[in-house]
């Protein structure tokens, strides 16, 4: 086996870069303190902020900031500070974002009534297999047109039409797909998605939109389910209710879509004669397992609370949610602390070019779907 194909196969029994960077644990240890730190400060500042400011020229402006927007910046300066005493890669082990997001997306679950995530199913399933399938081909086309190789074309496609960072390694590990492409992809991601945090609720507001279309919108639009949580929490929390239904139901495809791609490389691209068929083994090994811990959370608390006083639940879902914000501030600082400058550098505009067309795309096809779909839509 040859130097290239075995740094390819590493990706896919790994599950990307992320897996290998922390190979010391006292080094992770000491990221998880440092992302740890960061997220005290966001609380500090989200609890006081408005306070201090009320009565001055900032006052509205502080009280309108939420603290997704305070752990991001936090993190973001964290990297800088970090990447220029050169300690940010050993301590990268720490930053965990898949972790802290989906425990805060399963705790999520534990807030939103059961009916409201069956009631929600029906247009987010709709609208989940219509974007994903018109933003992947066109991105896919796009990506031909351009010239880019056929894994990288992959990786992009799924990066921006699923969920991110998850999708691109899923999407990585079924095509065979080169570690620096990983990197490019997982950069683009980020790249996009940190404004998307804050442009995104910006626009909703500007066209008036429900706070179930907004959060249908961004659910289908942003890439990263951390970026998804961090826009709903901006909007508010009946936006972020729907943003998270939309976003899990479209993780859950990722199953699919990779699967459809091992085939599609096995068979087609790679034409090897010794591929394997890939089976329900393949599909279950892909399927995001937090997608269950949020309904399972649903489930749970719709029954327990249906069998204790409305003080008693309210205190209990009050707790659950407190602890739930701190999981979500943990993985926006992550996000911040992820973020690198370099790869986007090495990647050319080719790969630039054709993401940033297809998030277009997937902001006009998204806010159409949102529109049709959620309009009248009652969180309630």
């Amino acid at each position: 086996m040859s130097a290239g194909k075995r740094e390819n196969v590493e990706i896919g029994a790994a599950g990307g870069p992320a897996a290998a960077s922390g190979s010391g644990g006292g080094r992770a240890l000491l990221g998880v303190l440092v992302v740890l730190l960061l997220a005290a400060a966001t609380r500090y500042l989200d609890k006081n902020v408005p306070d201090l400011l009320e009565g001055t020229a900032l006052g509205d402006i502080g009280a309108a900031v939420e603290y997704p927007v305070y752990a991001i910046i936090l993190g973001l300066a964290g990297n800088a500070v970090l990447t220029a005493t050169g300690l940010r890669d050993r301590l990268a082990g720490g930053f965990r974002t898949e972790f802290f997001i989906k425990t805060g997306l399963v705790l999520l679950g534990a807030s939103i009534n059961l009916k409201v995530i069956v009631t929600a199913a029906g247009p987010a399933i709709i609208q989940a297999i219509v974007l994903i399938a018109a933003v992947f081909l066109f991105t896919w086309w796009l990506g031909g047109r351009l010239g880019l190789d056929d894994r990288l074309r992959a990786l992009l496609s799924a990066a921006v039409s699923i969920c991110g960072v998850s999708a691109a390694i899923a999407a990585a590990g079924a095509v065979q797909a080169r570690r620096e492409q990983l990197a490019y992809s997982a950069s683009l991601v980020i790249a996009f998605a940190l404004p998307s945090i804050f442009i995104l609720p910006w626009l909703a507001g500007v066209f008036g939109l429900s706070p179930e279309v907004a959060g249908a919108w961004i659910g289908g639009n942003i890439d990263t389910t951390a970026a998804v949580t961090a826009a709903g929490a901006i909007v508010g929390d009946d936006a972020l209710a729907v943003a998270s239904i939309v976003k899990v139901t479209q993780n859950a495809l990722i199953g699919v879509v990779t699967i459809a791609l091992t085939a599609y490389f096995a068979f087609r691209i790679e034409r090897r004669a010794d591929a394997e068929r890939p089976g329900l083994g393949e599909f279950w090994r892909r399927f995001p397992k937090f997608v269950l811990g949020f309904v399972a959370a649903s489930v749970i608390a719709t029954w327990w609370l249906s069998t204790v006083t409305a003080a008693d639940g309210k205190a209990t879902i009050g707790v659950v949610n407190d602890l739930r914000v701190w999981f979500l501030i943990l993985a926006f600082v992550s996000i911040g602390l992820e973020f690198r400058v370099a790869s986007l550098r090495e990647a050319g505009w080719r790969p630039v070019g054709v993401f940033a067309a297809a998030t277009l795309v997937n902001v006009v096809v998204a806010l159409g779907l949102a529109l049709l779909l959620f309009s009248g839509f009652d969180v309630g």
